[in-house]
């Protein structure tokens, strides 16, 4: 879901048209009809995307697919007898328990069998696991000499350490260890765990394999396969957040899979710093102890789920070389919540998307997130911090609002003479605008004065969308006991036993109906010209019903935000005492804006060149009658 903005028509000042009919003119209503397509078609696309393939068939298909049985992953041609005794005996399960985390390990492949973080709990209640049921994670492949390819879950490594349960506090470490015969070479993995942190550092060693991997195919692939298990009730909330990354030499490229049961493949090489991916608020992470200059696998599958669900499952794999002899590699693997000062530790805070590169980037990141954090410091409940921060903002954009506010008062005032050029060259579009362009000069207004603020406000509502949206800290947070229990979630309030057309939604937000209200009485307070009623109650109307998908923290946010615009207003309307008149207006100093002085521009140089500009008279032709046509300004009366 992208952060939605209020159009600039809407929030500009609009014009007093005093007019009995209250009829649009046809220009107001082919861009009023123009806006509702638009935004019906982007509705309509939105909600086509998220329920393809949703069968029964598809969903067992990919099931099947997912690696949960032993035996899927025996290799279809011959291997040696040491290879094929190296497949045979019962798993053994190793229990590590940390300060932050739980881990099962098995004995086939060496591999992750449950990754469990302690401190957080998936919608349903149970703490959350990263790892699909049933899945063997972070396992390993490679191709013998006939070809035959041996995925490591087939053999069965047996543990050094005695014991299969153990126990790590604080900064205390603990180092497991598995080895398993192949042919004449061993291959041995190790997982060294620190009580506090939400990572272990792992190494798979290739000794005297020279025999067992030929020498056309050396390399060994360490694959996260499945991706990550979802925790939170909406998995499409999840799969639009879910994707790949790869950051390479500093470059840093997200994948995503975009077409139903078609998988998206990428490979880069390179100097690769880390491979992860992420769903809504945990990120898993393969990272290089030291320099890997080579390549890395991605690959992003995406499917459909029972209930209008979507999932999408990323793998990745580093393609491990091997040289012969004995070779180590050695792979931090971080799998843990996004947090900020966490992946900031692993230099992995490029993980979490905080929209545009250039520009909304640094603003969530190094103003938005830090400022909402030291908010909360101070005041516990998420839900007064983000009240809190609403003001501080409203506050921090204020002379952007007030500007805006100004211009609208000033159009307002303008509004009984643009009426008076509207009536006077109603069948003359060309002269009307020229005139319209004369009136500002000589009023010096800006006709842009109330759209460039809110576009300058944008990027601060894009940065504080993906804050508010991604914020780990936010998840499950409860603001009030009984309504607003959790500020990651819509705060649903009603639930109609249909999908609306179009939007494809049945549930209504509580806070998004409230947002919607504040936003028709800001709008009511605006509007001034009855040629644009509609607008009035059709933008409020679809903003509640796109807003009831967001989480009710952001929704809060815009609650608020609108009420203190709506105080604003009301304040400027009735209590300043610095409202100017037309004649204030016409004798203060003329500032000719931006726009003006390119239309301006333009003009002169149409006329030295003897052609018109769109929407212009031509040179030398008069504005009312000419050659004395009756109704027009110089002809008989």
């Amino acid at each position: 879901m992208r952060a939605v903005s209020i159009p600039c028509l809407l929030r500009t000042p609009i014009i007093l048209v005093p007019r009995i009919d209250l009829l649009m003119d046809r220009n107001s209503t082919i861009g009023l009809i123009l806006i509702g397509l638009v935004v019906a078609g982007w509705v309509f696309y939105q909600s086509t995307i998220s329920v393809r393939d949703v069968t029964p068939e598809k969903t067992a298909q990919h099931k099947e697919q997912q690696d949960s049985v032993r035996t899927a992953v025996t290799p279809s041609k011959p291997v040696p007898p040491s290879i094929s005794s190296a497949m045979q005996g019962d798993e053994d399960i190793i229990t590590v328990e940390t300060d932050l985390l739980r881990v099962r390990l098995s004995s086939y492949g060496g591999t992750i069998r449950s990754w469990v973080l302690k401190n957080y709990n998936a919608w349903y209640g149970a703490p959350v696991d990263l790892i699909h049921p049933g899945s063997r994670e972070y396992g390993f492949d490679f191709r013998l000499k006939n070809g035959a390819k041996v995925d490591g879950k087939a053999l069965n490594f047996t543990w050094k350490n005695k014991g299969t349960s153990f126990r790590v506090k604080g900064s205390d470490t603990l180092t497991l260890s598995a080895t398993v015969l192949a042919d004449s070479g061993i291959i041995e993995r190790t997982y060294t765990f620190t009580g506090n942190t939400y990572d272990v550092r792992t190494t798979i060693t290739l000794d005297r394999l020279d025999d067992v991997i030929p020498f056309t195919n050396r390399f060994v692939n360490l694959t996260w396969k499945n991706g990550i298990r979802y925790q939170e009730k909406s998995a499409v909330e999840e799969s639009n957040n879910a994707v790949a990354i790869v950051s390479a030499g500093g470059s840093h490229e997200e994948y995503d899979a975009k077409e139903f049961n078609t998988p998206t493949q990428q490979s880069t090489s390179g100097a690769i710093d880390y491979v992860a991916t992420r769903s809504k608020y945990f990120a898993v992470a393969l990272k290089p102890t030291t320099t890997f200059d080579g390549t890395v696998f991605t690959e992003g599958t995406k499917f459909g789920a029972p209930n209008d669900g979507v999932v999408e499952v990323y793998s990745m794999s580093y393609k491990l070389p091997y040289r012969g002899g004995r070779q180590t590699h050695a792979i931090t693997l971080f799998a843990g919540p996004m947090n900020y000062d966490i992946l900031a530790s692993y230099g992995l805070t490029d993980v979490m998307n905080f929209g545009f590169k250039w520009i909304v980037k640094p603003i969530g990141e190094y103003f938005m997130l830090p400022v909402l954090k030291l908010m909360h410091k101070g005041i516990a409940n998420w839900g007064i911090a983000i009240i809190v921060f609403s003001i501080f903002m409203k506050l921090l954009l204020y002379p952007l609002s007030i500007g805006q506010m100004k211009s609208a008062q000033k159009m307002k005032l303008l509004a009984p003479e643009m009426n008076r050029i509207r009536e006077k060259y109603k069948d003359d579009q060309a002269s009307q605008q020229q005139e319209m362009m004369k009136l500002y000069s000589e009023y010096g207004i800006n006709p842009a004065g109330g759209c460039l603020p809110l576009l300058l406000q944008m990027p601060f509502l894009y940065a504080l969308y993906a804050v508010l949206n991604l914020n780990v800290e936010l998840r499950q947070a409860s603001f009030l006991p009984v309504w607003l229990t959790d500020l990651s979630t819509p705060d649903v309030i009603l639930s109609l036993p249909f999908k609306l057309p179009l939007f494809n939604i049945d549930k209504f937000s509580g806070l998004a109906l409230l947002m919607g209200a504040t936003l028709f009485i800001q709008q009511k307070q605006a509007v001034t010209d009855p040629r644009q009623k509609a607008m009035v109650y059709m933008m409020p109307v679809m903003l509640t019903l796109m807003f009831s998908t967001l989480p009710a923290g952001l929704n809060l946010y815009y609650f608020m935000f609108n009420i203190m615009g709506i105080g604003q207003q009301f304040y400027m309307n009735k209590f300043s005492k610095n409202i100017p008149t037309l004649a204030d207006l016409k004798k203060a100093p003329k500032k000719e804006g931006w726009l003006q002085k390119k239309m301006r521009e333009a003009q002169e140089l149409a006329a030295q060149q003897g052609r018109t500009i769109p929407g212009q008279r031509p040179p030398g032709k008069e504005v009312g009658r000419q050659n004395g046509a009756p109704g027009k300004k110089g002809g008989k009366k």
